[in-house]
């Protein structure tokens, strides 16, 4: 900078010299007042440059400080933290029983109904950019309104694991951890019945770079109720695991072949488990209408009743794959109960179920879930001029909880279904349940389901 000015200086000097000494009519007479005005000039510009120099010297004192010291300047954009999206879904159902003499005795004349099975709202979103949450209610469950998924999550907290924290749904079953949304027949199957489900606790989950395996560790407390509480210091905890593999995934629907393991140990607080489940269908009446001795919602067809226990060992192991328009999936669960005062008592489930597009689609595997996830009509009904998805579909559940000292009953289910997809948020059910029912004494019996569900969600 000082270079430049000086340079300047001897220009413009040298400039007015020539001009000056070149206009001068008189040089012998004018030279030296000549020379005495450029010299004032000259002296002027050298102070004009010392100065200037002195302000740069300074910028760059301040701008380059001895000791760096990094500050967040506040952001003047409208941050993009945190946001929400506003989600929910209804499932409204409807169903009809039929009965032989025996089954009527031994669980009940089950009563047709309709009810909503399920109400939902959520907000989900992002708190910061390596944090979610999902706050889900459900004001059809018991409780109206309940906790369903509330949760937050901490994105890459070891390696590219995330930490979930609060009330969801425990890494046990590929049926259990697909979304009801989703789901290929109107309830889960029977080995239901054992999951721990939503609990509220802590959960470390992952999957590989390729999304070929999934794993997810969880610790929880045991039992949860309808509002994410529990309380208890015998106990009282629980935990989960899963680790799934793809075996096989030629993309664009040609094939998939999926198998996973699960594992869950649990010492609940109040020392008592019950496992009990009804015939894949739920529909009540909570609003005190329901005439005197008639049953306000369907019972359990298999029951323990409470069983008096130190601690639980749940396994589970499934077995999915697709391949085209066809799709099948399976799972085996046993649970192992070590009663206080009695024998360890086994009980095992199980199901199988297959489903098939007749309108060509293909069910969508989830690979970060390791589970089926929605299906998307190849045209919409609506102003596509489509008819939507249709699907028909099987499946076979069992379920016993009757060893040594507990007889709550062997059950096993047939199932018939078709589910007509107008868009990939609107569908409708219709089931055909046919129940086998083991009870205690060998009695025998049959009862008959059909069930509609209609569906929407956003």
């Amino acid at each position: 900078m000082k270079i430049l000015l000086g340079m300047v200086v001897l220009s413009v000097a040298g400039g007015l010299s020539t001009r000056s000494i070149a206009q001068s009519p008189h040089p012998d007479v004018d030279v030296a007042s000549e020379l005495a005005d450029l010299q004032s000039q000259i002296d002027a510009l050298r102070h004009s440059a010392q100065a200037i120099s002195s302000e740069d010297a300074a910028v760059f004192e301040s701008t380059e400080p001895e000791h760096t010291i990094v500050i967040c300047e506040p952001q003047e954009t409208k941050p993009s933290f945190p946001n929400v999206r506003l989600t929910g879904f209804f499932q409204a159902d409807a169903a009809w029983f039929g009965q032989d003499a025996n089954n009527i005795a031994t669980v009940g004349d089950v009563q047709d109904g309709a009810d909503f099975r399920r109400a939902r709202l959520a907000a989900v979103g992002k708190a910061w950019d390596n944090v979610g949450y999902q706050l889900e209610m459900d004001f059809a469950f018991p409780g109206r309104p309940s906790f369903m998924d509330v949760w937050l999550s901490l994105d890459d907290i070891v390696g590219n694991n995330d930490l979930r924290i609060g009330q969801f749904r425990q890494p046990m079953g590929m049926e259990g951890l697909t979304s009801v949304k989703e789901l290929t027949f109107i309830e889960r199957s029977l080995p239901f019945a054992f999951l721990p489900f939503r609990q509220i606790g802590a959960m470390l989950h992952g999957n590989s770079d390729d999304e070929l395996m999934t794993w997810a560790f969880s610790g929880y407390r045991f039992p949860t109720d309808t509002f994410g509480g529990n309380v208890g210091d015998n106990g009282g905890y629980g935990m989960s695991s899963r680790v799934t593999a793809l075996l096989m995934d030629r993309g664009n629907g040609d094939g998939i072949l999926h198998v996973g393991g699960a594992y869950s140990f649990i010492d609940p607080a109040n020392d008592m488990f019950q496992y009990r489940n009804q015939p894949e269908i739920f529909v009540s009446e909570t609003g005190g209408g329901v005439p005197a001795g008639v049953p306000p919602t369907v019972p359990a067809f298999v029951d323990t009743g409470l069983i008096m226990a130190k601690n639980s060992n749940l396994f589970g192991a499934e077995i999915a794959m697709a391949k085209g328009s066809f799709y099948a999936q399976s799972e085996a669960l046993y649970a192992a109960v070590d009663q206080t005062n009695g024998p360890t008592v086994f009980f095992p489930g199980a199901y199988m179920y297959a489903g098939y597009f007749l309108t060509g689609e293909q069910r969508q595997y989830n690979r970060s879930g390791a589970v089926f996830s929605r299906v998307d009509p190849n045209c919409n009904v609506g102003k596509d001029g489509g008819i939507g998805a249709w699907e028909i579909a099987t499946r076979y559940s069992y379920l016993d909880l009757s060893d040594k000292n507990i007889q709550g009953g062997r059950l096993n289910n047939l199932t018939l279904g078709l589910n007509w997809y107008l868009n990939p948020h609107t569908k409708f059910q219709w089931n055909y349940i046919h129940a086998m029912l083991d009870s205690p004494g060998n009695i025998e019996s049959n009862a008959d389901v059909f069930a509609l569900r209609a569906q929407v969600d956003f």
